[in-house]
C-alpha cells in the first residue's frame, strides 16, 4: 500500500498497469455474471479477493466464485478505478445500507445471492480501504513510502524505473 505501482517498472513489466488490469479483470467478470449472481456488476458489486465466506475463509477469484464480494477488493482500487469504484460504494451506501456497514466501516464481505451479510470485520481487509482512499485523494501514504532513502536506494538496486525515484 506504500509502494507506488503507478509508473513503477523493471524490465519485464510495468506494475502500475498490472495493478490496473487486475481491477479491471474483476469488474468485467462482475459485468458478465456468467453464474448470474445476485447483485453483481460494474455499476453495482465487484471485488473477489480472499475474505471471510460463506463455509469459512476463502480465496474468492473468476474460478472459485461462490457469491462472496469483498468490499476491500473494489474500494482500494480506487486509484486504479475511480469511477467504478466509487460507483461500487455508493451501490453499497444505497442499496444494502446497513447490512454492509457498522461501527467501524465496511464488514469484510457479503453475498446477496446467499442473502449472507456477517457483521464481521478483518483488519487485513479494512486497513487498505483506508489507506488506498488516501492514495487515491492526496497520495499521501505512498508519497511517504516512496521517500524514504532506504525505499529509493533498493528499487533503484533493483533496477526498477519509477517518476518517484530521484
Amino acid at each position: 500500500m506504500g509502494l507506488n505501482p503507478i509508473g513503477l517498472k523493471d524490465q519485464y513489466v510495468d506494475y502500475g498497469q498490472v495493478v490496473e488490469n487486475h481491477a479491471r479483470i474483476n469488474i468485467a467478470y462482475a459485468e458478465d455474471n456468467p453464474r448470474k449472481f445476485k447483485g453483481y456488476g460494474a455499476d453495482k458489486a465487484w471485488g473477489l479477493t480472499a475474505s471471510y465466506s460463506i463455509t469459512g475463509y476463502d480465496a474468492h477469484h473468476p474460478d472459485n466464485d461462490k457469491s462472496v464480494i469483498s468490499p476491500t477488493a473494489a474500494l482500494s482500487s480506487i486509484p486504479y478505478t475511480p469511477k467504478e469504484s466509487l460507483s461500487f460504494a455508493r451501490y453499497l451506501f444505497n442499496h444494502l445500507g446497513d447490512k454492509v456497514w457498522g461501527k467501524y466501516g465496511f464488514y469484510d464481505a457479503f453475498s446477496e445471492t446467499e442473502n449472507w451479510y456477517p457483521q464481521r470485520y478483518l483488519a487485513i481487509d479494512q486497513g487498505p480501504i483506508v489507506v488506498m482512499m488516501e492514495n487515491y485523494r492526496s497520495g499521501l501514504i505512498w508519497n511517504l513510502f516512496m521517500q524514504a532513502p532506504e525505499i529509493q536506494d533498493g528499487l533503484k538496486k533493483l533496477g526498477f524505473q519509477s517518476p518517484n525515484l530521484k
